[in-house]
């Protein structure tokens, strides 16, 4: 394997984030719940896009960046943090950013992660539904060259093969953690989306020969296609690490049932475990990806899917800013 401890890398993140036995919750939905709070990276408001930020700002400084380019939906976490990272490394950012349909709409444009886009200085493109997002940022990409800038494009979610290590990173302090408090931990269960996260996750358990499984829950694609984004972004990511992409079958699970009619839309299991996980632990799920993944997780309990005596690990991946641009929906 490659020297993991090699790769370049900055620090940004509050690491290790800590591993909480949910207690209250566990009763509350008849389980063996564990959280590993990556919602506590830091990073104005922290989330999982941090660690993934700590790899690509390396790499985007290593080749003379001066600005930050990425894309999302208009209430972004990974924007916020893309960001809150080119604030602290003086670099200019440019986010383009597309509405969502089914959104709430009351505070969707001005509050949650929008207003501290704002507040960290980023300059936002707003995009609408029906624009062509990839159209829009690759001429705004020449633009700024045409300028004289040198811009850094962080594709959606920092989920690159760069961006993805920031999660082979987290594998690594995960298995030692669990050693050092002498878990057993049966799955762990987090929410996938653009599939760094995942793919990172499993690559740094295949590279430490751990067999833990690890099940996303789907917030936008059905488990086929979720599925095949994250295999082939791990298959990617073993290559670049020196091991062999084989080693990835059968790793790759996901679980496409829970986020409703379309991305970043609510549904009342999402309403529920929000609010359930809150009222019991004190805990900040977001409404697009940690609030639909733990109703996922509690339904598969309910359900006997997953045995009320297994140990399950959820993996908080933040995102609790949004809450205040969703806040109609928990009226």
């Amino acid at each position: 394997m490659l020297d993991f401890d090699a790769i370049r890398r900055v620090k940004i993140s509050h690491s290790p984030t800590p591993i909480e036995f949910a207690e209250r919750l566990s009763k509350s939905v008849n389980g063996n719940l564990y959280i590993k709070r990556d919602d506590c990276t830091g990073l104005a408001g922290g989330g999982n896009k941090t660690r993934k930020l700590e790899y690509l700002l390396a790499d985007a400084l290593h080749q003379g960046a001066d600005t930050l380019v990425t894309i999302g939906g208009l209430q972004s976490n990974h924007a916020r943090q893309t960001a809150a990272a080119a604030a602290k490394f003086g670099l200019n950012c440019e986010l383009v950013l597309e509405d969502v349909e089914g959104t709430p709409k009351a505070d969707f444009y001005q509050n949650g992660n929008l207003l501290l886009d704002s507040l960290l200085g980023a300059k936002i493109h707003t995009l609408g539904i029906d624009d062509d997002l990839q159209k829009y940022t690759d001429a705004l990409m020449a633009q700024l060259k045409a300028q004289g800038k040198t811009p850094y494009f962080i594709p959606m979610g920092g989920s690159s093969v760069i961006g993805s290590l920031g999660y082979v990173r987290c594998a690594f302090e995960l298995l030692k953690q669990i050693e050092e408090q002498q878990l057993e931990i049966d799955q762990i269960v987090i929410a996938t989306g653009s599939a760094g996260t995942q793919a990172g996750l499993l690559a740094g358990l295949i590279a430490a020969h751990s067999s833990i499984p690890v099940l996303g829950i789907s917030v936008s694609k059905s488990r086929q296609d979720q599925e095949l984004l994250v295999s082939d972004l791990l298959k990617e990511l073993l290559l670049y690490l020196e091991l062999d992409p084989a080693l990835s079958e059968g790793r790759v699970h996901a679980n496409g049932d829970y986020f409703g009619s379309s991305y970043g839309v609510s549904t009342p299991e999402m309403i529920t475990a929000v609010k359930l996980t809150a009222a019991t632990e004190g805990i900040l799920l977001d409404p697009v990806y940690t609030g639909k993944a733990m109703a996922g997780l509690i339904d598969l309990l309910e359900g006997g899917q997953i045995g009320a005596t297994s140990k399950q690990l959820f993996l908080h991946t933040g995102g609790s800013p949004g809450l205040f641009a969703y806040r109609e929906v928990f009226a």
